[in-house]
């Protein structure tokens, strides 16, 4: 069953982040007519349109709720297996963007834990870099409005979690 969503509700859209539904419009698109909801990305102002029987596909999604905050927290917080650095840096590039194109919190508050920590170990390549960006920017967006902070306050909770003092020796 699909979420219905209304005019002015949050939502997250994978990979892109957190949107509002700005209007649900009737489109003609390839000669069929159909209802989409017309979503804004907040961080990057992009416009996008989901077709409205479409949502479980494309992985639109309601923000996550104080229940779901704990978890995250708990995953960028683990320091469990650390075994990541033996696959080469295009193998865990791929495997990491798929995480982050699932919309899934929990698999992007991976990416960024992982990419964070394997950042002790070793220099990150530029690839890297921009994916622990989008996966920080992400989290960050989302755990703000979720727990109704701004996002200065939860970037200063996330450096603490990654700061030099909380990772393995």
């Amino acid at each position: 069953m699909n979420r219905e969503f209304k005019v002015g509700d949050i939502a997250v859209y994978p990979a892109h982040g957190v949107g509002q539904v700005m209007s649900i419009e009737n489109r003609e698109i390839a000669g069929s007519k159909a209802k989409f909801y017309i979503l804004k990305i907040m961080d990057s102002g992009m416009t996008i349109m989901v077709p409205t029987t479409n949502v479980r596909n494309v992985g639109l999604r309601e923000v996550i709720g104080t229940n779901e905050v704990e978890a995250v927290y708990a995953i960028l917080k683990e320091r469990g297996e650390y075994t990541i650095t033996e696959q080469t840096w295009n193998r865990r590039y791929r495997e990491y963007m798929d995480k982050i194109k699932t919309g899934s919190i929990y698999e992007i508050a991976e990416v960024l834990r992982d990419l964070s920590m394997l950042r002790y170990e070793k220099e990150l390549s530029f690839g890297e870099r921009k994916m622990l960006d989008t996966a920080r920017s992400l989290i960050i967006k989302e755990l703000a409005i979720a727990q109704d902070k701004d996002e200065k306050t939860i970037t200063l909770e996330i450096d603490t979690i990654f700061s030099d003092n909380h990772h393995p020796q």
